[in-house]
């Protein structure tokens, strides 16, 4: 069997809504209550993103999801729709357009994580 990512741990200040927002604009089930004290979002058979409350300072995290070109317009309707700001760069201005070279979105959670979505991984772009 291949290695693959199960899970990882998302901290947040508050963890529920969080949890809740990220599987609203994916359009993926979630939980307010997981194994121990998470707040799961199942992104797909294969991957869970557990949030867990913390009052300690945390790095903000970085996580790309690779979505269909359907998906991705559904998604970024949802977006839109909740109005959300997003970027076509990671660091750059809140300019709410898709990366022309890459066909990707970036937004920030309210905890400060970043969110990138995408329909070709950078890495496989090439190959």
């Amino acid at each position: 069997m291949p290695i693959q990512l199960d899970h990882a741990i998302v901290p947040s200040r508050n963890q529920i809504a969080s949890a809740k927002l990220l599987a609203e604009l994916l359009g993926v089930p979630w939980s307010k209550t997981g194994a121990g004290p998470f707040s799961p979002v199942y992104v797909n058979d294969g991957l869970t993103l557990d949030f867990q409350y913390t009052d300690e300072p945390f790095p903000i995290y970085h996580f790309c999801f690779r979505v269909s070109p359907q998906d991705f317009a559904a998604i970024l309707g949802r977006i839109k729709a909740a109005g959300i700001k997003y970027r076509s760069t990671v660091n750059g201005p809140m300019d709410m357009q898709v990366n022309s070279q890459y066909g990707n979105i970036y937004w920030d959670e309210p905890e400060g994580h970043r969110w990138e979505m995408l329909t070709v991984s950078y890495a496989r772009k090439n190959v």
